[in-house]
């Protein structure tokens, strides 16, 4: 029995995806007989979602990012509703058995931005290693924000405005 980890014909399957393959033969147990491949954008919404749940995180993606998006998402048809406010802010490159991951956050205003960012690579490294498989080798981390509480009322009446 030999523990393959590499794609089958020894080349990346496709660009985005990653190729995982395990024990092969007819001694190998039926769950790792086969091929299973996960794309970059799997591994992004798993990023994104475990980097959400971190206390003191307001939001991903940098000013720009954050403003079409939300724009993006009130416009019926433009693709708010496919996973891109998951995985806005993130950035991921995947390979065969690593990937490599980019977060740009928005802090809360009075957290320690040093222990926030522990946690969201924790966070992130856990899951994505858990779900996936694949090891992560590094998770950057850019912080572009600082939430203050008072941004929030201003924005919130605009809001309300139009219904």
């Amino acid at each position: 029995m030999t523990d393959n980890i590499t794609s089958v014909g020894g080349g990346r399957p496709e660009a985005g995806v990653s190729a995982l393959k395990g024990p092969t033969g007819a001694g190998a147990p039926a769950e790792t007989r086969g091929k299973t491949t996960i794309a970059d954008g799997v591994v992004a919404k798993i990023a994104g979602m475990a980097a959400r749940e971190v206390p003191g995180i307001y939001n991903l993606g940098a000013g720009m990012a954050r403003a079409f998006g939300a724009m993006r998402e009130r416009v019926p048809g433009a693709g708010g509703g496919g996973g891109g406010a998951v995985t806005r802010g993130v950035k991921v490159e995947v390979g065969e058995r690593q990937a490599a991951v980019d977060l740009d956050v928005v802090v809360e205003y009075g957290v320690s931005i040093v222990d926030v960012a522990g946690g969201v690579r924790t966070n992130v490294i856990s899951a994505v290693e858990r779900m996936t498989g694949l090891e992560v080798v590094e998770v950057n981390i850019a912080v572009d924000d600082v939430h203050l509480p008072d941004e929030e009322e201003q924005t919130e009446p605009d809001e309300g405005r139009v219904r």
